[in-house]
């Protein structure tokens, strides 16, 4: 995600809002938030045998990078 870029402003928030209780539930999920300036905001997931799937968050509201979220830990 963009530090500053409107696109990643809701993926922003999301991280600000939820970061701490994602991992207070789940102290053993590596979460990594990588940000670089003028990128897309994404989420990606790696699973075994090195599946990994991702989904472009650029227009999502906070609760619809929610239940992205969510669809990715039920695959």
């Amino acid at each position: 995600m963009c530090q500053s870029s409107p696109a990643s402003s809701p993926t922003r928030a999301f991280v600000e809002r939820n970061y701490k209780e994602l991992k207070t539930l789940n102290p053993k999920l590596p979460i990594l938030i990588r940000e670089c300036s003028g990128v897309e905001p994404q989420l990606w997931s790696r699973y075994d045998l090195g599946v990994e799937k991702g989904i472009k968050l650029e227009g999502l509201l906070e609760a619809q990078i929610f239940k992205a979220l969510e669809d990715l830990v039920n695959i």
